[in-house]
């Protein structure tokens, strides 16, 4: 199995289809790299992954909105075909098995959204909340370590 992971933006608000009976939740992630090339200059590269979501739990479609930052994880495929300068090019695909949105649309986690933004989304599971974060380490008990 391959296995595809990506963290980054959306780039349109989610479209939600149904196909043969099974709902599927449409989005694009937008990743982008900084660096520098071998003169030092800055640069930047951004990678798109179109994703489907195919689920019968279409609650988290509301908060797939523009910008929203998101983890999402699956299959990936790769499509090749010839543009429209007939040149040689790819789409890179994901059928995605699990996502979780990481916080609002800048990216920033708020502490007062009405949705469970920490939930995590999948196929084979109901959501799981995420761990409240804890302010100091005396403040964990020996039970709670993972450890």
């Amino acid at each position: 199995m391959i296995k595809l992971q990506v963290i980054g933006n959306l780039g349109r608000d989610c479209t939600v289809k149904q196909v043969n009976g099974t709902n599927v939740i449409n989005f694009n992630v937008a990743h982008t790299e900084r660096y520098k090339d071998a003169q030092g200059n800055q640069k930047e590269r951004t990678t798109w992954v179109e994703c489907a979501y195919w689920s019968d739990r279409t609650a988290i479609s509301p908060y797939l909105l523009k910008g929203q930052m998101v983890y999402a994880e699956g299959s990936p495929e790769v499509d090749a075909y010839m543009n429209k300068e007939n040149q040689a090019a790819a789409t890179l695909r994901m059928r995605v098995l699990n996502i979780q949105l990481l916080g609002n649309k800048s990216g920033n986690a708020t502490e007062n959204q009405n949705v469970n933004t920490g939930g995590s989304y999948n196929n084979n599971a109901a959501p799981t909340p995420v761990a409240s974060t804890v302010s100091s380490p005396s403040a964990v008990a020996a039970d709670d370590l993972p450890f």
